[in-house]
């Protein structure tokens, strides 16, 4: 492999992603610097890398989106490039341009395409003129009236979205237009308190859609080729819980028409680096739109490496360099299925609220075709400054069926204690009929389990008497001799029902 000119690579973020980057830079022989917050001093990002410097308070404004504390990191300890990762300033173009002005290398695309893709109006205006399938809609409104007449000429139901920033933050399903006047309020308060622009548009909102994205990947030289798609349905509120590649939805003909369109939405930013390009998908048609691009690795990237057998970090870092990216997508075969599931610490019993607390112990599950990112280990500290996001579990087999198998058995083997997990839920979803047979929605998830209980809710209190009473086995007396025979276990329904076993050593 080709050495890149980079020796330091300072990564501006933490958790599991500022560990896959470390990862792939020292497989490329470059140092690596970590940034960390008070919170985050022990945190496992800090450990894995050669340098780590403290830029601030816990609270994310005060550290990890400042730029300039960043800059003063890079400048500290000779960094030659910055690594945003995903989340934080990954889509900031004035991040990047001041990485830029002060000499460095930004591991991303173009300032400008940056830019424009980060305004969902703009972007779509592009998009339409680039011959993009778009979405019905209305940009550049701002009264309720605007809104009122733009909604009643594209027919309800609509989504008011914000016109900056993603993550499904200042999203709201509107579906009739008394709804109207509040999904406008509540989208530009979230909005603004995410992205601080309350900017907003309007478009269709398909109930029965497909998420579909297409990974995309460009050099400094000209070239631009996809990397296929991802299914994203499986969401809450607009966040994705569950990926997977390929779609049980595309067919060869829909696989290259969008791929396609994929190809002419990078080029008409003239972009360059990892992106990712998402379409909604009307099912019962085969009829795409253009939803936004991504400027950014995707936090789902593992399931495209693990099916293309391609590390898509370290082409980030070797392309960000100026080399050329070798790849064309009809030259590539996808080998196998790949899914992800994101084990979140959150309570899926009480509305999804984050836990938090200290990891008591944490065991990944392994085997073949079973990969782990994670950013904790035991002794790790959630706390409630942070995204709740554990670990990613990954896991690639021959066929669908096989991996959602394999999925299933590496999150039985997972072990987490200390904070509550979103497991069970994760469960319910790869086992359901529906999502078995690939036909879910991006509203299949909500439809289906709604305020979600697992069942049955069993106390930890009968969980722990349950491991100290499958220690003992009584012995009784059976014709003069001391016998172990079966007795009746009165916590037997519940073991039954939770999956609970115990381990003994041997």
């Amino acid at each position: 492999m080709k050495r890149t000119p980079f020796k330091k690579i300072l990564v501006a973020n933490r958790g599991e992603i500022a560990i896959r980057i470390i990862r792939a830079c020292q497989e490329l022989d470059i140092r690596t610097v970590s940034v960390y917050s008070e919170a985050d001093a022990d945190a496992l990002h800090v450990r894995h890398a050669d340098e780590a410097v403290l830029i601030g308070p816990p609270a994310p404004l005060e550290s990890y989106l400042n730029i300039e504390k960043l800059l003063n990191a890079a400048r500290e300890t000779g960094a030659e490039a910055i690594h945003p990762g995903y989340g934080f300033l990954s889509e900031n173009a004035d991040f990047a341009e001041a990485v830029r002005t002060e000499g460095l290398t930004f591991i991303g695309p173009p300032v400008d395409a940056i830019r424009i893709m980060g305004d969902k109006a703009e972007s779509k205006i592009r998009m339409k003129a680039a011959g993009v399938p778009t979405i019905p809609g209305a940009e550049g409104i701002e009264t309720l009236a605007e809104f009122e007449k733009a909604s009643d000429k594209i027919g309800y139901p609509v989504l008011v979205k914000a016109a900056a920033g993603g993550g499904g933050k200042g999203m709201r399903v509107v579906w009739e237009k008394s709804e109207l006047p509040e999904g406008i309020e509540s989208a530009r308060r979230e909005a603004l308190n995410a992205f601080g622009d309350e900017t907003l548009l309007v478009e269709k909102y398909l109930p029965s859609a497909r998420h579909i994205e297409f990974q995309v990947f460009g050099d400094q030289h000209g070239h631009i080729t996809h990397l296929f798609e991802r299914e994203c349905s499986v969401q809450r509120r607009h966040q994705k819980i569950i990926e997977e590649t390929p779609s049980p939805l595309l067919n060869d003909e829909l696989r290259q028409k969008m791929g396609a369109a994929a190809i002419a939405v990078a080029q008409a930013v003239n972009y360059y680096n990892a992106g990712t390009v998402e379409f909604i998908v009307d099912p019962e048609t085969d009829e795409f739109y253009f939803l936004e691009m991504n400027t950014r690795l995707q936090v789902e990237h593992p399931v495209t490496e693990m099916v293309l057998g391609i590390d898509l970090v370290q082409w980030q870092i070797r392309v960000a360099a100026g080399e050329a990216f070798p790849y064309e997508a009809e030259d590539l075969n996808p080998r196998g299925h790949a899914i992800e599931a994101r084990l979140y610490a959150e309570d899926p019993a009480n509305s999804f609220l984050p836990s938090t607390g200290v990891i008591l112990k944490f065991g990944e599950p392994g085997g073949p075709g079973i990969r782990v990112d994670s950013g904790i280990a035991t002794g790790s500290e959630i706390s409630h400054y942070y995204d709740p996001m554990l670990a990613k579990i990954i896991v690639h087999a021959e066929d669908r069926g096989t991996a959602i198998q394999r999925l299933q058995n590496a999150l039985r083997n997972s072990i987490v204690h200390g904070v509550i997990t979103n497991v069970d839920f994760l469960q319910a979803i790869l086992g359901h009929d529906a999502f078995q047979a690939g036909t879910v929605t991006t509203r299949w998830v909500e439809e289906i389990f709604g305020e979600w209980k697992p069942s049955p809710n069993i106390p930890h209190e009968v969980l722990i008497a349950a491991a100290l009473a499958d220690l003992v086995q009584p012995a009784i007396t059976i014709g003069g001799n001391a016998s172990q025979v079966s007795s009746p276990d009165p916590f037997s329904p519940w073991k039954k029902a939770s999956g609970f076993r115990l381990r003994r050593s041997k």
